[in-house]
């Protein structure tokens, strides 16, 4: 079976270091992207570059209204590119952040964070892992991958509302396993700790960078390449007897 990975947010950061480091390990991968266009177009001819097939589809996992069409537009591609096999692995990478305190914090911030790590995590997963409408989307047998964070283990002032909503994918990861363990689908966390993207707001800052280095066992700070190997592997088929865990993926940062 042709391994077809999907992953969401994946015109940068995290997600575009996955999509790249999971086709070097023959995954074909669907990206979705809520806008850099531009960004997207370009992942997906570096993964033809490596001789792997790639499809970009537009989603904001935060609008709900937005996701029962997507399944209609993936079934589509997935129809029209592969034949209509299924995707195998599913990685719900796309995110939204915020540095704000308890005194700070406002409903809309409460209301967008929860839209994409929680409820747009969750009603993705229903939908690719519904059985109606043709068969479900994600394989018997498949995985899903779920992005914590470092911070439901140790605390940065100004990042509780954030870290919050990722405690909710710590539960999440465990009910899912059970739910769909039946199914043979492995539904696993990956944490990361502090990395240098864009969406850390710190990349390219030596100093922060020297910060994060001096409190990592490795003694050195986290690109998005570090993490994107920890989600393949997790995705290998030497990982199939993994389910329910959260994976940290810090280097060793603040132990």
């Amino acid at each position: 079976m042709t391994e077809i990975t999907l992953i969401t947010g994946a015109n940068r950061g995290i997600g575009r270091a996955t999509a790249l480091e999971l086709a070097r390990r023959g995954h074909d991968v669907i990206l979705t992207y809520r806008s850099h266009g531009q960004e997207v177009d370009a992942v997906v001819a570096e993964i033809a570059a490596l001789g792997r097939r790639a499809a970009a589809v537009k989603l904001d996992v935060a609008d709900a209204a937005a996701i029962p069409p997507f399944a209609d537009a993936l079934r589509s591609v997935l129809a029209e590119q592969w034949a209509g096999a299924p995707l195998t692995a599913v990685v719900n990478n796309a995110g939204q952040g915020a540095d704000t305190t308890l005194a700070t914090t406002d409903a809309d911030t409460l209301d967008a964070l929860y839209a994409t790590h929680v409820r747009g995590v969750y009603l993705l997963t229903q939908a690719l892992t519904a059985s109606e409408n043709g068969g479900a989307l994600l394989a018997d047998g498949g995985a899903v991958v779920l992005l914590g964070t470092g911070l439901t283990r140790f605390v940065h002032v100004g990042r509780d509302a954030y870290a919050a909503m990722k405690g909710a994918v710590n539960v999440l990861t465990r009910y899912w396993a059970q739910e769909l363990g039946s199914r043979g689908i492995r539904v696993n966390q990956v944490a990361p700790g502090p990395v240098e993207t864009a969406f850390s707001g710190w990349e390219g800052n030596e100093q922060v960078r020297r910060v994060f280095a001096d409190g990592t066992a490795l003694g050195r700070s986290a690109t998005a390449d570090d993490v994107a190997g920890v989600i393949a592997g997790v995705l290998d088929s030497g990982a199939t007897w993994v389910t329910a865990q959260r994976i940290e993926a810090s280097g060793g940062y603040r132990l």
